[in-house]
């Protein structure tokens, strides 16, 4: 069976909704930005970025960005997660990437305003799940300190990886809104188009030493499908109301 038939198989049996979402305002809603740095997502930027130019990668970017200036003209509340490591905390099974103080952990360049704008909080975080990396040493977290100052009751998520950082990421904040903590934060909204994830076919893993395939268009859906089965809320069209 090909590729193309085996994703198209899974997609009919595993389906992923198509639903739109309309932005009023009347919902307090806040945007999540996941990793979109250079070391993910900036060809030839580091072991884990992209080696030549790739399409679901740069959708995601630009989709972000457009939604990034829509909540900043706005002044809707914005929360950005930077992956960001110590080059002595291995984080297994991945190889050294997105080290502190390297261009490798800085936004994109089309996203790198974002640091000037007064309604975005950036989070640097050093494990896959943002929620936990949120965490602080006296056991506050910032994500959980950002929903509640801004009354955030939906949450809008898009970055990369769709079914890695992203999607960890997603079902910690179901998993706490579920348990009480993130009142009154109601939905989890999860952008197709806003998201990606990387590509390595399975010829070239088998000439990586442990590493496990993974086609890109197939896990990007199963990460999606994952996210909604968590109780998330997938859409393939953000817009916003005049």
């Amino acid at each position: 069976m090909s590729s193309e038939r085996a994703i198209d198989l899974v997609k009919n049996e595993l389906p992923v909704d198509d639903e739109s979402m309309v932005f009023s305002g009347d919902l307090r809603t806040g945007l999540v930005l996941v990793d979109i740095v250079n070391g993910f997502c900036t060809v030839g930027a580091g072991h884990l970025a992209p080696k030549v130019p790739d399409k679901q990668i740069s959708r995601m970017v630009d989709e972000s960005t457009r939604l990034a200036r829509m909540f900043c003209e706005k002044k809707w509340p914005v929360f950005a997660f930077l992956d960001t490591h110590q080059p002595d905390v291995l984080e297994p099974p991945y190889p050294p990437h997105c080290l502190a103080g390297t261009e490798e952990a800085n936004l994109v360049p089309a996203l790198q305003w974002l640091e000037n704008e007064s309604n975005v909080t950036l989070r640097r975080k050093d494990c896959i799940d943002g929620f936990l990396g949120s965490f602080e040493k006296d056991g506050s977290n910032v994500f959980v300190d950002w929903v509640k100052k801004h009354q955030i009751e939906a949450i809008l998520v898009v970055g990369i990886c769709t079914d890695v950082c992203v999607l960890d990421f997603v079902c910690s904040a179901l998993s706490a809104r579920n348990r009480g903590y993130l009142t009154p934060l109601r939905d989890v909204i999860v952008y197709s188009g806003g998201c990606a994830t990387f590509d390595l076919p399975l010829h070239v893993a088998k000439s990586i030493t442990g590493a496990l395939a993974h086609p890109q268009e197939l896990m990007h859906h199963v990460g999606l499908y994952m996210a909604k089965g968590r109780g998330a809320k997938v859409v393939s069209e953000v817009s916003f109301a005049a």
